[in-house]
């Protein structure tokens, strides 16, 4: 499809030239206006044919093993490799996770999985590109405070865009001309590692990330950490840890990969993912933006803390998670809230780390008054328990109801 579209851009250029030629010379021989016209035939077939060339080189690299190893081997001399313990280990865990919740929907995954390392460089960026390599900085583990949801998150946006093919698509538009027709005409055999080369000198830049593959890599962000098991709150919460990092579209940052001018904005992603966390509970769970409050049900549950490493906001939208998780499934089995372990607790699932500037009886108090609002009474039902649910009795009963 971009031969054909490049074909007719050549076309149209090249008959608007010779249209100029003519029109400005009028006393022009008609055979030299016919050898324009076989010089632009021969043009549009060697431009095709460079582009079949730029194809098979790219599906080595993209495709072939031995292709991908070698190109692997490129970006780590490039950007080094990170031998952090941790992060290693975290990577690891992430990838094994997203890959076998991506296997589920999209078995090609096994064809190929993902090559992948820590690299050395200190700021905010991860990448995927070429033959599913992927890298993540050593400096977003540093920024994300080592939080395995956010980095997850992350990473399952650039798997995304491995999924769509995108880096490879990518290389065939932005990849120069002038390469290219030097490539072709040279027949060099060390093509790949220069086509390599040149895409690598382009890694972390938006070059060839356009606005389509952008959302569509957060939708599978999205859907990637949910298969896996990550906290639903995990994209509101890492954009805005990233907000108050770095501020809105400041991308001396973050790589512009992340935040180009004719991307999402930061505050436009977090609140997509904020969005995400009240639709996924079935409208029952909703985080302020401005202030960080957490409704359940339209009632007031809390306004969580700020702790030394996690904003009231950041900290807001990872609880809101855990609890957006809980209200997905239609029946709660358990719809008590409590405290153990030092952690709020409801439907057996872990909702937030009590800290010293916690109220425990009005969490619990709060959540409960939430969930009765889940389960009102219906008049003129009876079953075993009496004329109150099973739900709605329990629920009083913690509130000390009767």
């Amino acid at each position: 499809m971009k031969i054909i579209m490049h074909k007719k851009l050549l076309c149209y250029s090249l008959s608007m030239l010779l249209g100029i030629t003519v029109t400005t010379s009028a006393l022009a021989p008609r055979p030299a206006e016919a050898f324009d016209t076989v010089s632009a035939l021969g043009s549009l077939i060697g431009l095709g044919a460079q582009y079949a060339y730029l194809n098979k080189q790219v599906d080595y690299i993209n495709n072939d093993e031995k292709g991908r190893e070698k190109y692997l081997a490129q970006v780590k001399e490039k950007v080094g490799v990170s031998e952090e313990p941790r992060a290693n280990a975290m990577l690891d865990d992430i990838m094994q996770r997203l890959s076998a919740a991506i296997a589920q929907t999209d078995p090609s995954i096994q064809e190929k999985p993902y090559n992948y390392f820590v690299n050395k460089e200190k700021t905010f960026n991860a990448f995927c590109t070429l033959g599913h390599n992927l890298s993540v900085n050593i400096g977003l583990f540093d920024l994300l405070n080592y939080n395995e949801d956010e980095i997850a998150l992350v990473v399952a946006h650039e798997m995304g865009h491995g999924q769509n093919n995108d880096p490879a698509n990518g290389v065939k538009k932005t990849l120069p001309l002038q390469v290219l027709a030097a490539l072709y005409q040279s027949q060099n055999v060390d093509a790949v590692s220069i086509i390599g080369a040149n895409v690598i000198a382009n890694i972390g830049n938006a070059k060839s990330v356009t606005l389509p593959m952008e959302k569509a890599a957060d939708e599978k962000a999205f859907q990637y950490t949910e298969a896996a098991g990550y906290n639903i709150g995990a994209g509101a919460a890492t954009w805005q840890r990233v907000l108050e990092k770095m501020g809105e579209n400041n991308t001396n940052f973050i790589s512009e990969i992340f935040n180009p001018a004719d991307h999402p904005g930061n505050i436009a992603r977090r609140d997509k993912y904020n969005a995400k966390i009240t639709s996924y509970s079935n409208n029952k769970v909703k985080v302020n933006s401005k202030n960080g409050l957490i409704t359940v049900n339209d009632h007031v549950f809390c306004t969580p803390a700020a702790l030394s490493s996690i904003s009231t906001l950041e900290r807001a939208y990872l609880i809101a998670g855990n609890l957006s998780k809980v209200y997905h499934e239609k029946t709660i089995q358990n719809p008590l809230a409590s405290f153990s372990e030092g952690r709020i607790w409801l439907n057996d699932e872990a909702i937030m780390q009590v800290t010293a500037d916690d109220n425990v009886d009005e969490l619990l108090a709060n959540l409960n008054t939430a969930n009765k609002a889940s389960y009102p009474a219906k008049k003129n039902s009876t079953n075993k328990t009496g004329s109150k649910g099973y739900f709605r009795q329990k629920v009083d009963a913690a509130l000390g109801e009767k």
